[in-house]
């Protein structure tokens, strides 16, 4: 089970919607933010990429020195990028990092973005594209290992004697994650990449979208891992972490909730629509509650209602939260990919709270991995604190 977390380079805050509570996305936060997921024992990290936030790679490679053991999950844009150009920067990170770069691949789902960054291509274009620059970009790095160029005539990317001279530690190539719930995505998934991510959607659902991802790649000959993008609330009790949740979304109103609604609308991403229609861009129900935020058991869907992209959350005691998680796991879910408001906080209290009831993470305490205590502030100058009686 690899366990993810989050670098909130567009932001952070402790309620959604609103500038209170709200902390500047600062290098050193997000260093502190890093730092704390490498001490912590999360596997890696994952950089968002688009205009609402700072530049991915330039964010990753400025916490390398600052990490050990943390991989970063940063994006490509194929279309915004050219796969030559994106090979040598992945091959430079991977070598400069001691193989710690795998590679999200985001094909866009925002047209006024994509515009705005000189793309102006439909959402299957978008994937004809994408699966040209994929075979351009692997076939690059392959390449490399044997000081060979690499050359390919698709239907939309050409590219003749590309080449990397200084090779990805990884090989062939650092991993290649992908998410996407359209059948473009879906098959693009199935024939070339690594691990398939999806957001998430209740149990079912991701049942059915793992089955088909998986049938599509057997009949390429091909296996893929799968993966899971989630927040989380995270406390000791039920009641306390509900409460979290109703908190986090306190500043908010149907005002803003209809406003960000019709922001996500203009998408033409099928993922966005399946998480909007989770909550059907209501604050409230009829009873003027948040009951019906709950979507399926301790699934709570009201981070989308501002929020685009991964919009659920897991809910509940560290017991429930970990039974959560298993169920992912027991449907194919290998790496969770988690966050929570405010990360830097959050990362603590999940790690604290959840690793120990996960098959093979238990918690690393600070510092080198050689220390074994006293944990926790000595009481009455000589009294070392010992585990809870509770």
């Amino acid at each position: 089970m690899n366990i993810f977390w989050f670098i909130p380079t567009h932001g952070d805050s402790r309620y959604l919607g609103t500038s209170t509570g709200a902390r500047a996305g600062s290098h050193d936060y997000f260093q502190q933010v890093a730092v704390a997921a490498d001490t912590l024992g999360y596997d890696g990290v994952l950089l968002p990429t688009g205009r609402s936030c700072e530049d991915a790679w330039v964010v990753a490679s400025s916490l390398i020195s600052a990490t050990r053991n943390l991989k970063f999950l940063v994006a490509v844009r194929p279309g915004v990028t050219s796969p030559q150009f994106a090979a040598r920067m992945a091959a430079s990170f991977d070598r400069m990092s001691a193989g710690r770069l795998l590679i999200n691949v985001v094909t866009g789902g925002d047209p006024g973005e994509l515009e705005g960054d000189g793309l102006f291509l439909s959402h299957d274009e978008r994937y004809a594209v994408t699966s040209d620059y994929l075979k351009i970009w692997r076939g690059i790095l392959e390449a490399s290992h044997a000081g060979r160029d690499f050359s390919h005539e698709g239907e939309k990317l050409v590219s003749k004697g590309g080449k990397v001279i200084y090779p990805p530690v990884q090989k062939p190539y650092p991993p290649l994650y992908f998410g996407g719930s359209s059948e473009a995505a879906h098959q693009l998934a199935a024939e070339q990449l690594d691990v398939y991510l999806t957001w998430g959607e209740k149990p079912g659902a991701v049942r059915a979208k793992i089955a088909d991802v998986r049938e599509r790649a057997a009949k390429a000959g091909r296996e893929l891992k799968f993966g899971i993008r989630l927040h989380v609330i995270v406390r000791e009790t039920s009641e306390a972490a509900w409460a979290a949740a109703d908190e986090l979304i306190s500043h908010l109103d149907e005002d803003t909730v209809a406003a960000a609604q019709q922001g996500l609308a203009r998408l033409d991403s099928e993922g966005q629509r399946r998480m909007s229609a989770l909550h059907g861009g209501k604050l409230r129900d009829g009873q003027g509650s948040h009951a019906h935020l709950e979507i399926s058991p301790n699934l709570w869907a009201g981070v989308g209602l501002v929020r685009g992209g991964a919009g659920t959350a897991l809910v509940g005691d560290p017991r429930t939260v970990a039974e959560r998680i298993r169920e992912y796991a027991d449907l194919g879910i290998d790496t969770f990919i988690f966050s929570g408001y405010p990360h830097l906080e959050e990362a603590y209290r999940f790690a604290e709270l959840v690793f120990p009831l996960l098959p093979g993470k238990l918690r690393k305490q600070l510092g080198s991995n050689v220390l074994t205590g006293p944990f926790g502030e000595v009481m009455a100058t000589d009294l070392v604190p010992g585990a809870s009686a509770s």
